[in-house]
């Protein structure tokens, strides 16, 4: 009972400390690793190597995984792209094995407690609490392996006869035993939502040599399919590409374990030879070599299945497109987040830059906002100037919407723990969302106004209208401007244009408005058409000013 309860602390403290380092490098890597995602992905190697890299880095394909999941979300990656980086993390998630192999071979207690140690110093400095939490995650999973090697010593399974009876009452040269334990590995690492945990148990019964090494070689398969959970569990609530990438992950491991459950004994004969181990006639001597066999074999598996599909990228990717077509659009809009999807918050980087991606899609639409106060300008039959009235209020509460939901969004974000440079950007994006929603009102104010002319069956003149287009063409420009630089990267663009560009819209408002006092004090049109005429210039003259604040906000002015 005692050495159960060890193994499951033991459990409990290796998925904690490989949380705890994976959170701590994403963190310390900031937007860099954004970017090595979103930059390193130009073909399919690239891809791939990065994925491998990454999930070296943080010691978690899921983390990896999701991570790519959220970025297809978030329309930077496109799905080639990343079901290339899927195959690379899973390349570099068999580290992991390999850790798990040196801690029952290797005493790591020399290191576990200088790691703790300087740890703690670092997290106290706190300006390098990140490089500490990565120390103290270290240690935690290379104090939990050891805690693992000693809890199987003590129980000592080799010797316990029921346990070694139950395991030897599979015939491990029955296909159906090794479909069973295969699924029996698939189920637990859905269930626990960690390939490294199961691993951990497979090498622990492997080690002790109570458990053949067919059977631990079906679990570790089902761990490969079972990991694949944490990615499509994420993807539920997201967009169709999210999907289609989480389950490009699926059909990947799939494909693996068929091509490999067609050449089993074979192909574990083969790696057992690399290692130097004998499966047929297995001697106390070379159990030692069992976690080895292991983490071999996790490596052969991926590198082979990555070999095999790599080229086949286009393939797949219309294979996931035919399993999941797109939906159809319905005929009225609802509202929604197109990049912000609850389910994939797996870090403070990646929710920022669907945050990011979400404002940018936000300044798009209060253009868009925009266009339909020009078009209702036009509109002279009654019926469609209705219509599109109808479509700028709907806009004006979506804007409104769109402004609170984001918002609650990034409130979210800054509970966690963020970089300085994360933090800047949350509060850049908190000014920038509240100034694109003053723009939705500006649009929605002259929509009003220009009903207020409608319902009063009065028309501007033809002078007016001319200026009144010029007028709207300059503040569309200067939308346009604005979205440029939404969309890219500040460094890209001159703050100066838009400046230019608000400059014209002020001398612009100066010139009518005084061009106004005089048509009216020369009864060119009566004092309301004026007034009128007025109330546009002055609110697209605020609307050019809050585009001004959004592009500052942008470059963090």
């Amino acid at each position: 009972m005692l050495a159960g309860l060890k193994l499951l602390g033991a459990l409990g403290l290796l998925i904690f400390g490989m949380r705890m380092m994976s959170d701590a490098l994403q963190k310390m890597a900031g937007p860099q690793l954004r970017h090595i995602l979103a930059r390193m992905t130009t073909n399919r190697l690239t891809g791939m190597l990065t994925g491998a890299f990454v999930t070296c880095a943080v010691q978690s394909s899921s983390a990896t995984t999701v991570m790519t999941v959220s970025f297809v979300s978030a329309g930077l990656l496109t799905l080639a792209q990343a079901i290339s980086v899927i195959m690379g993390a899973n390349i570099g998630t068999t580290l992991t094995a390999w850790i798990m192999s040196l801690g029952y071979n290797v005493d790591l207690t020399n290191f576990v407690f200088p790691a703790f140690f300087i740890g703690m110093v670092l997290i106290y400095r706190k300006q390098h609490r990140f490089v500490g939490d990565f120390l103290f995650g270290i240690a935690f999973m290379f104090l939990s392996l050891v805690m693992l090697s000693t809890t199987g010593k003590e129980m000592d399974l080799e010797h316990n006869k029921a346990v070694v009876d139950f395991f030897s009452s599979f015939d491990t040269g029955s296909y159906s035993t090794i479909i069973a334990f295969l699924a029996i590995g698939t189920v637990i690492t859905c269930i626990v939502q960690s390939s490294a945990a199961v691993m951990a148990i497979t090498i622990l019964l492997c080690s002790t040599g109570v458990l053949p090494i067919y059977l631990g070689i079906a679990l570790v398969m089902g761990e490969n399919i079972g990991t694949t959970a944490t990615a499509n569990l994420a993807a539920l609530g997201a967009n169709t590409q999210a999907r289609r990438a989480a389950l490009a992950h699926l059909l990947f491991n799939v494909f693996g374990v068929i091509w490999v459950l067609c050449v089993f004994y074979p192909f574990v004969n083969f790696v057992c030879g690399l290692v130097g181990y004998d499966p047929e006639a297995p001697s106390k001597d070379s159990v030692a070599l069992l976690p080895v066999v292991l983490a071999t074999f996790h490596t052969c598996f991926n590198v082979t299945n990555t070999a095999i599909l790599i080229g086949l990228i286009p393939q797949m990717e219309r294979v996931v497109c035919k399993l999941l077509p797109e939906k159809e659009e319905p005929t009225q809009e609802e509202f929604k987040l197109y990049y912000i999807q609850a389910n994939l918050m797996q870090t403070p980087e990646i929710s920022v830059l669907q945050a990011q991606k979400e404002t940018a899609h936000f300044a798009l639409r209060v253009q868009r906002m925009f266009g339909m106060v020009r078009e209702l300008m036009e509109a002279k039959d009654d019926e469609l100037f209705e219509q599109i009235y109808k479509k700028v209020e709907y806009q004006e509460d979506y804007t409104d919407r769109m402004e609170m939901e984001i918002a609650r969004y990034l409130e979210q974000v800054s509970d966690d723990h963020l970089s300085d440079i994360t933090k800047m950007k949350v509060r850049q994006m908190m000014r920038e969302i509240g100034e694109l929603e003053s723009i939705g009102d500006a649009c929605y104010n002259l929509a009003r106004t220009l009903n207020r002319r409608h319902e009063s069956g009065r028309s501007f003149t033809p002078k007016l209208n001319e200026q009144m287009e010029a007028l709207m063409a300059l503040t569309d420009k200067a939308l346009t401007q604005m979205n440029s630089v939404m969309s890219g990267h500040s460094r890209n663009h001159d703050i100066r244009e838009t400046y230019r560009i608000e400059n014209e819209i002020n001398q612009m408002r100066q010139q009518l408005k005084a061009d106004n006092s005089r048509a009216v004090n020369d009864h060119e049109y009566d004092y309301a058409i004026g007034t009128m005429f007025t109330d546009m210039v002055n609110e697209c003259e605020k609307l050019g000013d809050y585009v001004v604040n959004v592009v500052q906000a942008r470059f963090g002015k």
